[in-house]
């Protein structure tokens, strides 16, 4: 099963769910679509989850596609995924700015999730060898200290 989801943000993120609902193949596909209206062309679209039913389907998953959110990524790295991240971009209107590429870009250095930025290079992806839950999961000793000092001079 792949498992999409924007998050709670109130922007549309029509990109995302019309790149998700092309996906190639048969493969069961739950999007999560939040404040997007577009309809996909296949799979279960809803609004929003609750929170425990976004992580239910986020283990039943063997795939996880999510914007550049930090909650949403966390939630699939704590549940085993390196998840296929797509950012919200603020020239689109997705976002206020382009905090979510700068984030995602930044962990993706880690490995810790696979970055997209071109939606059309999502399908690859979900075929590729990325797309897979890694054997452990851990942030680099620099992310560490970099969050740290980010969370200090708050």
């Amino acid at each position: 099963m792949i498992f999409v989801t924007v998050g709670t943000n109130e922007a549309a993120f029509d990109r995302l769910v019309e790149a998700a609902g092309n996906l190639p193949g048969d493969e069961e596909l739950v999007i999560q679509r939040g404040a997007s209206r577009v309809e996909a062309a296949r799979g279960e679209v809803v609004d929003f989850l609750p929170f425990d039913r976004l992580v239910d389907e986020v283990r039943r998953a063997r795939v996880v596609i999510t914007h550049a959110g930090v909650g949403s990524v966390m939630v699939a790295l704590a549940n085993g995924h390196r998840p296929i991240v797509v950012p919200r971009l603020g020239q689109r209107g997705e976002a206020v700015d382009d905090h979510q590429l700068t984030w995602a870009r930044r962990v993706a250095q880690d490995g810790l999730v696979l970055l997209v930025e071109d939606e059309a290079d999502l399908a690859a992806a979900v075929d590729g060898e990325g797309a897979s839950a890694p054997g452990g999961i851990a942030p680099s000793r620099a992310l560490v200290r970099e969050l740290r000092a980010i969370v200090a001079a708050a």
